[in-house]
């Protein structure tokens, strides 16, 4: 039996905002029935202010994923995209009083689905790439809930996982069969390797130069010009001056009607996540 929060209870009996808007603006889905949970949410937007107006969703699953869906349609009504895009499954996950171990990939269905109706919203298509097994582009690890090593990479530094197991409760990768656990045994070592954590007692944003400039190189390349070039753009490091980073957008994303949300959100939020939380990014005309 879990023990479930009575925070978790409320939102499952009943939850809130159950149920799909008429001619929505954003439409996000995640997970699938073939792994036994799957999250539809659709959002009306205030086009102006892109502000959240209204949020409904429709889940298939368990109480722990029924009640992170009735949270998160909670949580963002009223923000603005830009804001709802700042949410992470630990903040569902804590909004709901926690949740078992066991259960928090059904907090990170719903962190993903609510990406996804934002790109909806913003135009955002993200087919498979060519000769590639996953929806997100990726390899497929897990083969019994179609989990890639996109997904859990991702899983790992967001939440510090450090076991197999720990995978499992966030992903639900090798959760069955086992088969794939030698595979996710190399992809902790190997993000394990490429995340060099500052010493003990050492506060993020005090850096040299030197050590600014490596993280943000690092980041764009590991966290930012892969997500790029799956929809035919790029990006160029032009010039770093002081905690200001100078890029420019390549290929599709130069000229792109998203391309100030690209600056903001993608490029700017994965250097305040992974380098400085007071980053700014500049974007440099050809």
């Amino acid at each position: 039996m879990w023990d479930y929060s009575d925070k978790v209870k409320t939102h499952f009996l009943p939850p809130h905002d159950v149920g799909e808007i008429a001619s929505p603006d954003a439409i996000g889905e995640a997970g699938s029935l073939v792994c036994g949970d799957a999250l539809r949410i659709t959002l009306k937007v205030e086009p102006d202010t892109e502000k959240i107006l209204d949020a409904k969703f429709q889940t298939f699953g368990c109480g722990s994923a029924i009640a992170s869906s009735s949270i998160l349609t909670d949580m963002v009504i009223g923000k603005t995209l830009a804001e709802a895009a700042r949410i992470t499954n630990q903040d569902i996950a804590e909004n709901l009083g926690g949740l078992p171990q066991e259960k928090m990939h059904c907090s990170v269905m719903g962190m993903e689905a609510l990406e996804a109706a934002i790109a909806n919203y913003r135009g955002q298509v993200q087919p498979s790439a060519p000769g590639t097994i996953g929806e997100d582009g990726g390899e497929l690890v897990c083969k019994c809930f179609g989990v890639t090593d996109r997904k859990i990479e991702r899983a790992i530094r967001e939440n510090n996982l450090s076991t197999v197991d720990e995978v499992t409760n966030y992903t639900k990768a090798g959760g069955a069969c086992g088969s794939c656990h030698g595979k996710i045994e190399e992809i902790l070592r190997r993000v394990g390797k490429e995340i060099s954590p500052l010493p003990a007692g050492a506060e993020k944003t005090k850096l040299t130069n030197l050590q600014r400039m490596k993280l943000v190189q690092e980041t764009l390349d590991r966290e930012v010009r892969p997500e790029l070039r799956k929809d035919g753009g790029d990006l160029e490091l032009v010039d770093i001056e002081g905690k200001v980073v100078k890029v420019r957008l390549l290929g599709m994303c130069a000229g792109c009607q998203v391309a100030g949300f690209t600056l903001k959100d993608l490029v700017g939020g994965k250097l305040r996540e992974f380098v400085e939380p007071d980053i700014v990014v500049e974007d440099i005309k050809s």
